[in-house]
């Protein structure tokens, strides 16, 4: 194995750890469509803000780390 395919695969686990973390609803409601009584915000404070930024970064350095080990084989 070579570093790119090293950081590739530990890229992934964080991305994997950082989106099941972002968890924005208490119950399995959510996951079928929502709840009831809650409202949609559209600006992220805090932890969450921090969160989404960190999946946006290791998303972007995935793809990028992808595409170098494209281009090397």
């Amino acid at each position: 194995m070579n570093i790119v395919t090293i950081l590739q695969t530990v890229v992934a686990i964080l991305l994997i750890a950082v989106i099941l973390l972002q968890n924005k609803s208490a119950g399995v409601g959510g996951v079928f469509g929502g709840g009831s009584g809650e409202t949609f915000r559209t600006e992220k404070r805090g932890l969450e803000k921090k969160l989404f930024q960190a999946t946006i970064a290791l998303a972007l350095l995935f793809i990028g780390l992808a595409l170098a080990n494209i281009l090397r084989a």
